[in-house]
């Protein structure tokens, strides 16, 4: 987990550029933060994906010495790192559309891709396949890619790109906040 540290920060500025992009009226310029976030945090877990198939069995045998620990927790980085560069890409476009104000849609892909996906398979893969650890670590690997894989196509389908007015055609406007909007007007010019 240490190791994804980063890509939650590369993540987390996603989250802001669209949130920035859409507020300023700029739909393509958040999409394009998106792609661009999300090519950013590929390099970064790519980068540790390597570290972890080349070199895992070495950094686990800094913290365990009992070789069967070290046999499984190998297993897990070389595994799981295989989701790595789709989980950069899940993580930047869920992060987005928090930074869009949209907390339905990243709430329904984990549900959906977490609870009603991963679970499933992993006792399917670990008790029924007879795969044991290492069935519950490839149920991680590919339920993380379908998400990033479902979360892609759910953003491929956004109007970022020709955003909503800010005001409905034929609705009043909201009226300005007492105390907020009105401080440029009342600033004393002497």
């Amino acid at each position: 987990m240490f190791a994804l540290l980063p890509s939650w920060g590369v993540s987390n500025a996603a989250a802001t550029l669209v949130g920035q992009s859409l507020g300023a009226g700029d739909g393509a310029r958040a999409t394009r933060a998106v792609w661009t976030t999300g090519a950013v945090n590929m390099a970064v877990l790519g980068l540790v994906m390597v570290l972890f198939l080349g070199f895992g069995q070495e950094l686990v045998a800094l913290f365990e010495d009992d070789p069967a620990v070290r046999a499984v927790g190998s297993d897990a980085l070389r595994i799981l790192s295989y989701g790595y560069l789709a989980y950069a890409w899940g993580m930047v476009v869920v992060q987005a559309f928090n930074g869009a104000g949209d907390t339905m849609t990243p709430t329904w892909i984990n549900l959906c891709g977490f609870w009603g996906f991963q679970i499933p398979l992993a006792v399917v893969l670990a008790h029924e396949v007879g795969l044991e650890a290492r069935g519950v670590f490839w149920a991680v690997a590919i339920a993380e890619s379908c998400i990033a894989a479902a979360a892609v196509v759910v953003l491929r389908l956004r109007p970022w790109g020709n955003p909503a007015p800010a005001v409905a055609p034929g609705a009043a406007p909201t009226p300005p906040v007492a105390g907020i909007d009105d401080r440029a007007e009342s600033a004393d010019p002497s």
